[in-house]
């Protein structure tokens, strides 16, 4: 008998029964796309003996249609090298200047088919085990674990941009981006080296494209922008504040500890304020945080809301997920929205 395999999808649900395959369209749709990456030749021997030939990678998404859960596959994502330290070595590797292919990305690192995008404090990479058909690395050129500069911020979202503005150019469908900043080990990193990915695909993933339904039902029923209503709630409870032109808030149903909104209109309105959230991240003792962008759709004017949530002592085994957020879809926390409050607005005075 020959193993079932996710990326033999469209095979299978060609071989149903139409009543069987009536029930499951009426659940799931599904794509299975191709993603590219070029390998360096000082990496050619590497790759290939860990990898195999893996230049090209076959990516399926199955999405529940009716409840808008969504799930990615690539078998390859299981061999990626796991570069974190074992706990009681935490403290001392964090002094040190973090090692690893991050380091030199032109050399160790793949290159997306459309080349590298080369800003002033970030340089991308091809993601050597994909999450999608289009995702990229966006490594730090610094050695600094932590960023809280402005202009490191800025260029981080510009390089993102650019970045999906190349890969559009190749994938013309695909028109929805996603940021995603993973930092240190709890929150998912498996190399030290401070990097964010982005990605961009022809189907909006599910969180972001729940929250764009969302937003339109609440303008067709209330006739205003549910994010503007949100910050105006956050704010007559004492927990928003305006920095510039942009909006920060601590949430009251975070995902998990400590989480904190900014919404802007572009990257010069989030940068500023954004830059201070990290600083106040860091002023916490917060060292490893998980930090996503909801950007607007490619050559469309809307809100960037950026969502970071704090994942926890970095020296400690147990997980600070569990059941709750899996499966209850209910994080359980314990710190109180108004004392981050107080931190932010600590930092955002200037303090």
């Amino acid at each position: 008998m020959v193993a079932l395999a996710i990326t033999r999808l469209p095979e299978i649900v060609d071989t149903l029964p139409p009543g069987m395959a009536e029930l499951f369209a009426r659940f799931y749709s599904w794509y299975s796309e191709t993603g590219h990456l070029v390998i360096p030749d000082e990496m050619q021997n590497w790759v290939h003996e860990k990898y195999g030939r893996i230049e090209t990678q076959q990516v399926v998404r199955v999405t529940n249609t009716l409840t808008g859960e969504s799930t990615l596959y690539n078998s390859l994502r299981a061999k990626r090298p796991i570069m974190t330290p074992r706990t009681e070595d935490a403290a001392d590797l964090l002094k040190t200047p973090p090692e690893g292919p991050f380091a030199d990305p032109l050399r160790e690192t793949p290159a997306d088919t459309f080349g590298r995008i080369d800003g002033e404090y970030w340089i991308t990479a091809s993601n050597i085990a994909k999450y999608d058909y289009l995702h990229g690395l966006i490594i730090s050129k610094a050695q600094d674990l932590f960023v809280t500069d402005e202009a490191a911020v800025l260029d981080l979202f510009n390089v993102a941009i650019r970045w999906c503005q190349e890969a559009n150019r190749e994938y013309p469908r695909a028109v929805y981006p996603f940021l995603i900043w993973n930092v240190l080990w709890r929150a998912g990193a498996s190399v030290i080296h401070n990097h964010a990915q982005v990605l961009l695909t022809h189907q909006p993933y599910r969180s972001p494209g729940w929250m764009a339904r969302v937003r339109e039902e609440y303008r067709k029923t209330y006739g205003s922008e549910y994010y503007d209503d949100l910050f105006t709630v956050h704010t007559e409870l004492g927990l928003g504040e305006t920095f510039g032109t942009a909006r920060v808030m601590a949430h009251l149903t975070p995902k998990k500890e400590q989480e904190v909104l900014v919404l802007g209109r572009t990257p010069h309105d989030l940068a500023p304020a954004l830059s201070r959230v990290l600083l106040c991240y860091q002023r916490m003792g917060i060292l490893s945080f998980n930090m996503a962008a909801y950007m607007p759709q490619l050559e469309e004017e809307d809100y960037y809301c950026v969502r970071l949530v704090n994942r926890g002592d970095i020296t400690v085994r147990t997980s600070d997920i569990g059941g709750m957020e899996f499966y209850a879809g209910t994080p359980v926390v314990s710190a109180d929205p108004y004392r981050l409050m107080e931190h932010l607005a600590a930092v955002l005075a200037g303090g």
